[in-house]
């Protein structure tokens, strides 16, 4: 099978995974301080069935392999009922940030065992620089007599990158990312009525005019501190 297909492969599975994830933090955080809509309707599980939206989860991640973009997007929002919360503010923010925070963990606990493998598996620290190496498409990375391990290898490093990429995504202050739930908290109504109306037109212009920034200074900085770790320890 062509390399470039198997890598696809690859981060298409980490990006539905780490949906699931992401979403059943929502729902399982939301169900733990009192809101039980997303139980309910069965979005307390990894199943990425009950999670995936067709514009978040299928559209934007085949555009963004096309235009060769940061392999992000979004899943069904998980639906809360807020006056099911004690303190809505403050449960309702803490319910937004838990899917973030499991991206982060996700990637976290990726970092962990890639540092296992480093130090216990005959020839990991060979298999986690070559799936650093093809996850970073540097050219001319040699693919023969590697370990066997390789390709979790190559899996918990795509699940790092993409896990962090969401984690940055998500916090970004534009409807209907999380950072957007967080903010309108603090809004007054007029101001609050304007946001909400920038909708999916501000995630679009945020792709054509400041994608990239947003990426270079937050994302790019918190990647390099992952890598630090894995070559240092």
């Amino acid at each position: 099978m062509n390399q470039e297909v198997v890598l696809i492969i690859f981060q298409v599975v980490v990006l539905i995974l780490a949906f699931s994830v992401h979403e059943c933090a929502h729902a399982w955080t939301a169900w733990r301080l009192g809101d039980p809509t997303a139980r309910m309707l069965g979005r307390v599980t990894l199943n990425p069935l009950k999670h995936l939206d067709p514009l978040g989860s299928v559209i934007m991640p085949l555009l963004a392999l096309f235009y060769h973009w940061p392999l992000i997007g979004w899943a069904k929002p998980t639906p809360v009922t807020g006056r099911n919360f004690k303190n809505y503010r403050r449960d309702d923010i803490l319910v937004t940030l838990a899917g973030p925070a499991s991206n982060l963990i996700s990637a976290t606990i990726a970092l962990i065992l890639l540092l296992v493998i480093k130090h216990v598996v005959p020839g990991g620290v060979l298999a986690i620089a070559t799936a650093m190496a093809l996850a970073s498409h540097i050219p001319g990375v040699a693919t023969e007599n590697l370990p066997t391990l390789f390709p979790v290898a190559l899996f918990l490093y795509f699940v790092i990158l993409i896990n962090l990429l969401l984690f940055v995504f998500n916090l970004i202050p534009i409807p209907p990312l999380d950072g957007s739930h967080v903010v309108r908290h603090f809004l007054p109504y007029k101001a609050l009525q304007l946001y909400d109306r920038i909708g999916m037109f501000g995630l679009f212009l945020l792709f054509l005019v400041g994608g990239s920034f947003i990426f270079s200074v937050f994302f790019s900085p918190l990647l390099a501190t992952f890598n630090h770790i894995l070559f240092t320890l």
